[in-house]
Formats: structure tokens, C-alpha cells, sequence
């Protein structure tokens, strides 16, 4: 079969030039209007509160500011799944949202949640970063750079960056 059709194409050079000719036309009309993304996002709706609160443990960090944030944020609409991490003097709190839910609309429900619980906490501690968290975009990088260079030991001074949002 495949003999037969070889056969045919080595003998109609002409036809399959022009098959060739009206596919790559199609093609090119066709490309523009492909929908191709060079990194797809292909992660849920999240949007994250980082509240700092320096001078506070784990333990307090978790009582005093995650839990009264993640019980605000369970009672939100179309609210999928809450997870939050406390460390000395953090407190991360990540919302998922229903997929097909608007980024500004989810945005906007975490903020103003944070607004009506906001009276709970001290000035200092309120939520101050309300970022749309695609894992792309967010990374932490921890950094040490030593204050001076003294052989056999060096202290760092060490520090968290955020890039991205």
C-alpha cells in the first residue's frame, strides 16, 4: 500500500507540489490566530497574605495572626482550599480559589475579608501584601553576605528577598 502511494507521488509531482503549497498556506493563515503561551500558567486562582510581625515565636505568630486570618478566609465564597505557614515573625496565609474564579475578583474578596477581621490586630501587625501568587513568579531566596571576610569562620548576615509579584 504505502509502494502504491509512493508510486503515485514520484509520478505526481506536480499534484503533491501543489498540496504542499495550499498546506503551508493554511497554515500561515492559521498561526496568528493560535493561542500558544511560551510559559502556561497552569496553576489555580491563589492569592496570599504575608503579615509580618517582628518579635513574635512560631506559636504566637500562629495564634495571634494566622489563625484569626485563615478563619476569615474559610468563610469567603468560592474558596477552595486555605494554607498558611507561621515562622518567627511571618505569617503566610494562601488562599485558593474555584478554578475559573477572576484573579481581581478573588483579590478584592481577600482584601476586604482582611479589612473586616483587620480591627483584631495591632496596627503593626496588619496584612500589608496582597499579590496574586503564581508559582512562577514567586520566589524566596535566602542570601547570606558576610560583614567581613575572616578566615576559618564568617559570620552572615543573612536575609529573605522576594522577586517576582
Amino acid at each position: 500500500m504505502f509502494n502504491k502511494l509512493i508510486d503515485w507521488a514520484v509520478n505526481s509531482r506536480l499534484i503533491v507540489l501543489l498540496l504542499l503549497v495550499i498546506t503551508i498556506g493554511v497554515i500561515g493563515w492559521q498561526l496568528p490566530n493560535l493561542k500558544l503561551d511560551a510559559f502556561p500558567d497552569v496553576t489555580n486562582v491563589q492569592v496570599q497574605v504575608n503579615t509580618e510581625a517582628e518579635g513574635l515565636a512560631a506559636e504566637e505568630v500562629e495564634q495571634l495572626i494566622t489563625y484569626p486570618i485563615e478563619a476569615v478566609m474559610y468563610a469567603l465564597p468560592q474558596v477552595d482550599e486555605v494554607r498558611s505557614i507561621s515562622k518567627t515573625g511571618l505569617s503566610i496565609v494562601t488562599v485558593v480559589f474555584e478554578e475559573g474564579t477572576d484573579i481581581y475578583f478573588a483579590r478584592q474578596l481577600v482584601f476586604e475579608g482582611c479589612r473586616r477581621r483587620g480591627k483584631i490586630f495591632p496596627r503593626a501587625w496588619a496584612p500589608r501584601k496582597w499579590a496574586p501568587t503564581p508559582p512562577a513568579s514567586v520566589r524566596f531566596i535566602n542570601t547570606c553576605s558576610p560583614p567581613s571576610p575572616v578566615p576559618g569562620w564568617m559570620p552572615c548576615n543573612c536575609a529573605v528577598l522576594t522577586t517576582g509579584c
